[in-house]
């Protein structure tokens, strides 16, 4: 492998230095928050969301929100697969859930009522597309009784398929029911690499569901490819690649597969001895990187890719860019409210989880109570360090006298222990500091996750902490 070369023609430019990936590439996380998930506790409960969400409610003006529903069934099971699933064939139990998925909309739509315009909506799983047809318009109809919804041409109201569940008719219906951006999972093209992970899906399935997705008028299709599964080589990752291009999806995100068999049960049924090696997963990020920014992709940040013309790109070229538990947004100023199990919701200073299995939820609402099983409530500290992450997961950028004129702080001296932190990765060329910005360089761009745990105070009291659990994040390339 070359060492170091730049990547690609469009900006913002990436450059891969594979020798330093490998020495500093690490357990970290993925910070969709900040503080991440694993610092929530159960001392926040129920009570303090209400007051989370009254603090907001006092503020007055117009206040979008972003609505996340999690839809936990799947048919069949994927062995990479990390998520909170279930999996069955008795679609009756989806009947069950949803009538309290519908209660817990509705004890939401009450706490936000007068303040309910939905900017951003988002279903994920499991398998969305376990619903049936005459479910979803049902489930709709109610998100719609509850919580008023932007026009078409301005909310962004994604869903997550499998192309296994789908057929033409199912996509434009999905269109009809409001959806207008549709994610399906890809993972890859070889049919040796579906094989070894139990997901067989025909090339053939998934550019159906393309071409239905553009007959029905969809605003973005996107792809989600994964590298690192059993049985992967630079050559197949190369051939999935060039059919991907071919596709002309308008969103393309490339994972790192994190085998952890003693967290994830489904992982136990992958063979070791066919994962790649971590060169070769090297190898593959570099090839995936190289051949997604020729064809005119830009690099977003962390393993998300788009077209020029897309939200997402334009949004990161005006500033506007914003990350959360689903990904990169475009909707920056919108609390999250969540439903359904394991569902993070994001709403003023404070994040909340719900319960994470079935008889715990229904128990829950049951009891007329929201199903929060624990949270955190953000100091003035918290809310600071994730402002300086999402700059930087965001912009690659922070400029250290904006952050002196929002917080009582003077930049240098509050963060003087993690700015010495960050002259090793100046060393290293992966980002410059003066007197007023702290800019990523492109080489540091895919090591950026690094970067960031430079700001988290939790992560470093931990480390400190030879009391403390072992980590259960992912490694950051």
């Amino acid at each position: 492998m070359t060492q170091s070369h730049h990547i690609g023609p469009t900006s913002p430019a990436i450059e891969f230095d594979a020798a330093l990936i490998g020495k500093l590439s690490q357990l970290g996380p993925r910070y969709t928050s900040y503080p991440t998930a694993d610092r929530f506790t159960e001392s926040f409960g129920y009570r303090d969301y209400l007051q989370a969400v009254a603090a907001v409610r006092r503020l007055g003006g117009r206040h979008p929100l972003s609505l996340y529903l999690h839809i936990p069934f799947c048919e069949s099971l994927c062995y990479y697969c990390a998520c909170n699933k279930i999996i069955t064939r008795d679609h009756s139990k989806a009947d069950t859930y949803l009538g309290y998925l519908k209660r817990e909309i509705e004890m939401q739509g009450h706490l936000f009522a007068g303040a309910n315009q939905v900017e951003q909506l988002h279903f994920g799983g499991g398998t969305p597309t376990y619903l049936s047809n005459e479910q979803m318009d049902d489930l709709m109809r109610h998100l719609r009784r509850w919580f008023s919804f932007a026009p078409d041409a301005i909310g962004e109201y994604s869903i997550e398929i499998d192309p296994r569940t789908v057929d033409r008719e199912r996509i434009l219906s999905l269109r009809r029911q409001g959806f207008n951006r549709l994610s399906m999972g890809v993972q890859d093209f070889d049919p040796d690499v579906q094989a070894a992970v139990n997901r067989i899906q025909p090339e053939s399935m998934t550019l159906d569901a393309i071409a239905a997705a553009r007959e029905a008028g969809f605003r973005s299709v996107s792809i989600d490819l994964i590298y690192g599964l059993p049985k992967q080589n630079v050559i197949s990752m190369g051939q999935t690649l060039s059919k991907v291009i071919a596709a002309d999806p308008d969103r393309i995100s490339i994972y790192n597969y994190a085998h952890m068999p003693h967290l994830f049960k489904a992982q136990r049924q992958i063979d070791d001895a066919a994962l790649p090696t971590a060169e070769a997963k090297l190898d593959m990020l570099a090839l995936c990187i190289r051949r997604l920014t020729k064809a005119g992709y830009v690099y977003i940040g962390m393993d998300h890719f788009a077209k020029p013309g897309d939200d997402l790109a334009i949004a990161q070229a005006q500033g506007r860019l914003h990350r959360n538990f689903q990904g990169y947004s475009t909707h920056a100023d919108a609390d999250l409210v969540s439903c359904g199990v394991s569902a993070i919701s994001a709403v003023g200073t404070t994040y909340s989880q719900n319960v994470k299995t079935l008889a715990a939820y229904y128990n829950h609402l049951d009891n007329n109570e929201l199903p929060i099983a624990r949270g955190i409530k953000l100091g003035m500290d918290d809310v600071l360090r994730r402002s300086i992450i999402q700059m930087l997961m965001c912009n690659f950028e922070l400029s250290m006298s904006s952050l002196e004129q929002a917080y009582p702080i003077t930049f240098s001296t509050y963060f003087a222990a993690e700015v010495e932190k960050l002259r090793g990765f100046e060393r290293d060329g992966l980002l410059t500091i003066d007197d007023e910005w702290i800019t990523v360089l492109p080489k540091g761009r895919l090591l950026i996750r690094n970067i960031c745990m430079a700001f988290d105070r939790y992560l470093s009291e931990r480390r400190a902490d030879p009391q403390s659990v072992p980590l259960r994040y992912s490694k950051t390339i």
